[in-house]
């Protein structure tokens, strides 16, 4: 239960910036003890790979601030978000983490399923942060963008760090965003009448 708790915090990360979970998973496999990466899965910790996560990450960051470049960014990234849930899904569920001790093989016979599951759920976060964000940008003249951007990249370094270390705060955490979603939505309704 703990695996699909990790593999569901790193999948919506990804579904907020496709980067932080894969840097933080590189990182923490490569320098730490709190993550074991599954044999298949230790190319994330290749120093080359973490270098252009790191650059891509930071660009991804500045973008996402931008009113209008965040729109284009969330385009580009349709493709880049889900396939990011798709490894770290996968990666999470089969890695040993300070929560999770011993993965065992939580879907070896259908090696494919973890990365579906983590893909359909970065894409729906992604698609979701995609939907809010033009909306958000024109009722704000753009004001609103470093304020979500920022607010999304918290949120996506703090469910990775929950993911790994407490995978119960991950249901939290998605529960907190999904309230606040709801309560800036009604906000917004009511200040349209």
């Amino acid at each position: 239960m703990l695996e699909l708790l990790t593999g569901l915090g790193l999948a919506s990360a990804s579904g907020l910036n496709a980067y932080v979970p894969l840097l933080a998973l590189g990182l923490l496999g490569r320098f730490t003890d709190l993550v074991t990466l599954p044999a298949g899965w230790t190319w994330l910790e290749n120093p080359w790979l973490l270098g252009v996560l790191g650059v891509l990450c930071l660009v991804d960051v500045v973008a996402d601030k931008i009113p209008a470049v965040d729109s284009v960014n969330d385009v580009v990234q349709t493709l880049v978000r889900p396939a990011s849930g798709g490894i770290v899904f996968a990666s999470g569920v089969g890695s040993e983490t300070v929560a999770v001790t011993d993965p065992g093989s939580l879907f070896a016979d259908g090696r494919w399923i973890p990365i579906v599951i983590g893909v359909v759920v970065a894409l729906v976060v992604h698609l979701t942060k995609a939907g809010v964000r033009p909306v958000a940008n024109a009722a704000t003249v753009g004001v609103s963008a470093p304020v979500l951007s920022t607010a999304e990249d918290v949120t996506s370094i703090g469910l990775v760090l929950a993911a790994i270390l407490v995978p119960v705060l991950v249901l939290v955490l998605l529960a907190g965003a999904v309230v606040a979603a709801v309560l800036l939505v009604r906000r917004r309704r009511r200040r349209r009448v």
